[in-house]
């Protein structure tokens, strides 16, 4: 995830910025429907498989991105990383899981009985100290806790003299029924006192009291409240959903983030794992999510890990330390340290991220190309020392990445030449060969914009839906041209072992109809390009979902995903047709491949792939249009009955979006199609599905 400069927008700034039918038949969707379009299918002319990691997910740590959606925690900043202070400030706008500091802690009583000490705390750098009054309670509180009618479980790190009476309450409503107090008893040094509540209704204002009276003072060090039914800390709600849908690789923790990221801070008692300030999202990090918990996630929603380690500030020995602890048996240093940690077997993780978009001056602890490749062969040495059997993803930085704004601009120089030495794939080729095994790129297309060849500026452009929703995939045939160039320049590519991860990519970032019909299209062509295009990671895999701090559904963007994932083939073949994409508006360059991405079968884009088996034939047809389509079919290789099963996505306009606590308006319905040309209705993804005769 980058910070380009000027060009392009980043995913920071983007960031911060349905029901189809059971029976699709010969009849027409609408009466406007236009004139068949015809394609054929060679069934006898096959690609490469599917690799099954296009259907992967990137996340890290945005502010409160995961401890918001996946992870179950109530409270915010629950190791006290900022003072405790009686007016906190205002909650910030923002998506929710996008948030930045939503709640603060606040004094009970007087402010003058609270203090920080900062010589001897908890952990990190300050815990708070309540002098106690026999005649008031006093203490600390956090409001604007969501919770549901649910039971929840929590625990207190405390040390309170020995006259002190402490409490906690949790406080869901405002009669004097609506709350639960529950003695916490704590001693003279510091101690893990367990809470549990039952909380018997939901709200997003409840308040969370840790109260004394009595003489002397206690301390508190950390606190936890989360849902009884947790699952090894994450939610239970979003967790399935995110095994519902599926991913099959998922790229952790990071982003932007691990640049800055100290790894060693988030293993351990997560109470004792220091909260700490992320200078690349500016916000303060409780690590609670760390290593450990993100690897067993992916345990839990049955997704491959692709780990990323930081190049930023850490050098090769943390590389090597961190596949020891993940992977080292029980035997190892560090492998003692995750077993002492309550994880005795390896995680085995195989897929390895070394750096993250450092080409980028927008990375913690950049330095130039030159200096780079000697420190990622460093760290692929050093990692491959401990664990010969993993793969290694290396930043890539194609010319089309690095000119269209995720490289470093230079003024009167926009256009990046390949072979140069802004060219940063090319210099990994050059000097690291042997030491990677796919390249990584990343790709955030902004909406109705163009890029300048000449000024390496953006200007608006009004595009056709059609046109719009083809952007995502132009980036990809962009990096597609720019890899036949480094064939030429690099002939050792051309045996096929070195492939690039698209570990990195999004479009508009809106989890609506429309953008499903860009994501749809930008499957289609990774699935033209499995010679070397083996992974994909949608950003952000919580895209999938639609989520507050207690409810979750899939989100439309999810659905889709779902479906190609759940139903379409997985050998692609070759697609032809008699109507062909249009030629590209703008001269080929920066965003803009040489010709249109796409099918011969414009309006509509299609695509095909037999299943493993090859029993049967599914064919995935995207209509970014408001008018329905025909499609007349012909499949050349393969004897298919006539009708079957088919799947389709679609919703009652553009905006159409899944949303906690609303009826489902973008879905996927099955149903059956009959002999003829397949109508296709208006912006709607359909697969359908011929079986072998």
């Amino acid at each position: 995830m980058s910070h380009p400069t000027p060009p392009s927008v980043s995913r920071r700034q983007a960031l911060a910025a349905s029901v189809a039918t059971g029976l699709l038949s010969a009849a027409p969707v609408l009466a406007q429907t236009a004139k068949p379009i015809a394609s054929t299918l060679k069934a006898g002319q096959e690609r490469p498989p599917i690799n099954p990691f296009l259907y992967g997910g990137f996340l890290e740590h945005i502010g409160d991105l995961i401890n918001h959606s996946l992870w179950s925690e109530v409270l915010d900043d629950r190791k006290f990383y900022h003072p405790i202070t009686p007016t906190p400030p205002a909650k910030p706008e923002g998506r929710p899981g996008r948030n930045r500091d939503s709640n603060r802690w606040v004094p009970v009583g007087p402010e003058s009985a609270l203090s920080m000490d900062r010589k001897t705390p908890w952990v990190g750098a300050q815990s708070p100290v309540v002098q106690l009054s026999a005649a008031e309670p006093r203490g600390i509180a956090q409001s604007g806790l969501a919770v549901a009618a649910k039971d929840y479980v929590g625990r207190v790190v405390m040390a309170a003299d020995s006259e002190a009476e402490i409490t906690a309450t949790l406080i869901w409503g405002s009669g004097p029924a609506d709350r639960q107090t529950v003695r916490v008893a704590a001693g003279t040094d510091w101690r893990k006192v367990p809470l549990r509540f039952s909380c018997k209704a939901a709200t997003t204002e409840a308040r969370l009291e840790i109260t004394g009276t009595g003489t002397g003072a206690f301390r508190v060090g950390a606190v936890s409240l989360m849902p009884a039914d947790n699952v090894k800390g994450f939610r239970a709600d979003t967790l399935a959903l995110m095994r519902e849908i599926d991913c099959k690789i998922l790229r952790i923790p990071g982003g932007n983030f691990i640049s800055a990221y100290d790894w060693k801070d988030t293993i351990g008692d997560p109470d004792t794992r220091p909260p700490v300030w992320d200078p690349v999202w500016s916000f303060a990090q409780p690590n609670d999510v760390g290593v450990d918990e993100l690897l067993q996630m992916c345990q839990m929603i049955n997704a491959e890990p692709s780990w990323s380690v930081s190049t930023g500030f850490d050098g090769p020995r943390s590389g090597a330390e961190q596949v020891e602890y993940i992977n080292g048996s029980a035997d190892t240093p560090w492998g003692a340290k995750r077993a002492a940690n309550g994880h005795p077997e390896p995680y085995r993780v195989k897929y390895w991220n070394i750096g993250n978009e450092m080409y980028g001056n927008w990375q913690m602890g950049h330095i130039p190309l030159k200096q780079y490749v000697i420190k990622h062969n460093q760290f692929a040495d050093a990692m491959r020392k401990v664990d010969p059997s993993i793969y290694v993803i290396a930043p890539g930085g194609f010319v089309d990445e690095m000119t269209t704004g995720q490289g470093i601009f230079v003024a009167g120089q926009p256009n990046v030449e390949f072979g140069s030495d802004r060219d940063w794939a090319n210099g990994m080729m050059t000097h690291a060969w042997g030491r990677f095994d796919a390249l990584a790129t990343h790709a955030y297309p902004p909406e109705n914009k163009k890029f300048d060849m000449a000024t390496g500026k953006l200007f608006d452009v009004q595009r056709p839906l059609v046109e719009w929703a083809r952007q995502p995939a132009n980036r990809v045939l962009t990096m597609v041209e720019c890899w036949e160039e480094y064939k030429r320049r690099h002939p050792a590519l051309n045996d096929g072992k070195v492939k690039v991860f698209f570990d990195e990519y999004a479009y508009s970032f809106r989890q609506n109809l429309k953008t499903c019909l860009a994501l749809g299209m930008c499957l289609h062509e990774f699935f033209r390009h499995t010679d070397f295009i083996d992974m994909a990671g949608y950003t952000m895999a919580t895209g999938w979902l639609d989520f507050d701090r207690t409810r979750s559904v899939i989100s439309a963007t999810g659905r889709m995903y779902q479906m190609y994932n759940q139903h379409f083939g997985t050998i692609p073949v070759e697609v032809t047709g008699a109507s062909p994409v249009p030629k590209p508006d703008f001269p080929a360059g920066g965003d803009q491949p040489r010709v249109n991405a796409g099918s011969a079968t414009y309006p509509l884009d299609v695509s095909a792939a037999l299943t493993a088996d090859r029993k049967a034939l599914i064919v995935a047809i995207v209509n970014a249009t408001e008018q329905a389509q025909a499609l007349d079919l012909k499949i050349d290789g393969f004897k298919a009955r006539k009708g079957g099963r088919c799947w389709k996505l679609t919703g009652p306009d553009l905006e159409a979006q899944n949303a906690v606590g609303k009826p489902e308006q973008v879905a996927v319905t099955a149903g059956r199609f009959a002999a003829g040309p397949l109508r296709i209705a208006p912006n709607s993804i359909e697969l359908y599905e011929f079986v072998r005769a």
